[in-house]
């Protein structure tokens, strides 16, 4: 596990850090050890401004403060997941002075760093390595969907969201390690780049996947997960959202990944697909659990990503939830997980 600092460059606080957010959380791939930002959150410890928890993460206003007060860093991890996977312009500048200083780059964003000829010959100068984890797979790589899914006996339990960025890698995680408390041997599969960088050891990345092979990489994530470890459950990281209409995903998990089971999270607060008017407004947590069903899987719980609510409100929003839909209901960041293990003990027998 080297030492690297996670860049957001005063994107810290918004959805767009989700990638910082997971690796501020918690990765077994690198040592996180400072999040570059700005001024504003500069001196503040980067668990305490994600979810009031202290993680001994410092935050800096730049890249030289970083660099003067830590040592050993061998990586720059850019820390945000835009639209569209562009890397923002403001950020190049900083990329540019890191690997003059000699760190290698890790970019989860479509935009690669490796095909950008000035920042090629920068890192060859430099002898720093450029990682762009989203570039797709050879063909020769991927896999097709064969129907081996059906010989894995461990239950399989999708985690899909209402929207994007609401939780759905943070709480498959959650879950996992909940699981592994208990004497289970829980193992998780990521979808996306910052499972990896968490270090995930079975997955893919899904947008980046060719559509024809998507099922097929799933597939196979899943039965080698099953074969090599001989896990007792296995979770699914899921992706965007069944119906947010820049990028509608989840029916792969219940189909091709053959997840009976899921775990719903729901933003309550939140109004619109990825807060934005213009791309429609959020159906119900029924509604959604009603079309999820209808495909024959049971959605055996309810996880609230309660950004923006004081806890007085998230309590609240969990006692309507429980009423309404008549399973257990989730508050990760006031009480953990634990609330579901009843049921998945329940699932296993």
């Amino acid at each position: 596990m080297h030492n690297a600092l996670v860049l957001t460059n005063g994107l810290l606080k918004a959805n767009d850090a989700k990638t910082a957010h997971g690796l501020i959380r918690g990765t077994e791939r690198y040592h996180i050890a400072g999040v570059i930002d700005n001024s504003e959150t500069a001196g503040r410890d980067a668990g305490e401004i994600l979810d009031g928890k202290h993680r001994n993460i410092p935050v800096f206003a730049s890249l030289d403060d970083a660099l003067t007060q830590l040592s050993d860093i061998r990586f720059l991890i850019i820390g945000v997941a835009t639209v569209g996977g562009y890397l923002p312009p403001d950020m190049l500048i900083i990329i540019k002075q890191a690997i003059g200083r000699g760190l290698s780059i890790v970019n989860g964003l479509h935009e690669f760093l490796s095909e950008n000829p000035e920042i090629l010959s920068l890192a060859t100068a430099n002898n720093v390595q450029l990682i762009d984890i989203r570039k797709p797979k050879p063909k020769k790589d991927l896999h097709f969907w064969k129907g081996e899914i059906f010989s894995v006996k461990a239950p399989i339990i999708a985690v899909m969201g209402i929207d994007c960025a609401v939780g759905k890698r943070t709480t498959a995680r959650l879950l996992t390690q909940a699981c592994r408390q208990i004497g289970l041997k829980a193992e998780m599969i990521y979808t996306g780049q910052t499972g990896w960088l968490q270090g995930g050891k079975y997955g893919f990345v899904l947008d980046s996947t060719l559509n024809d092979f998507v099922s097929g990489e799933l597939e196979h994530a899943i039965v080698s997960c099953s074969k090599e470890t001989g896990a007792d459950i296995i979770f699914l990281e899921g992706q965007s959202s069944l119906r947010n209409p820049s990028g509608p995903c989840g029916l792969e998990l219940l189909l091709s990944g053959n997840a009976k089971q899921v775990v719903l999270v729901y933003a309550p607060t939140r109004k619109y697909f990825d807060d934005d008017p213009h791309w429609g407004e959020i159906p119900s947590a029924a509604s959604e659990i009603d079309i999820i069903e209808k495909f024959g899987s049971k959605v055996i719980a309810l996880v609230l990503n309660t950004k923006d609510c004081s806890q007085e409100e998230a309590f609240t929003f969990q006692k309507q939830y429980e009423a309404e839909l008549d399973i257990p209901v989730l508050l990760p960041i006031e009480e953990g997980v634990e609330k579901i293990i009843p049921v998945i003990k329940s699932i296993l027998l």
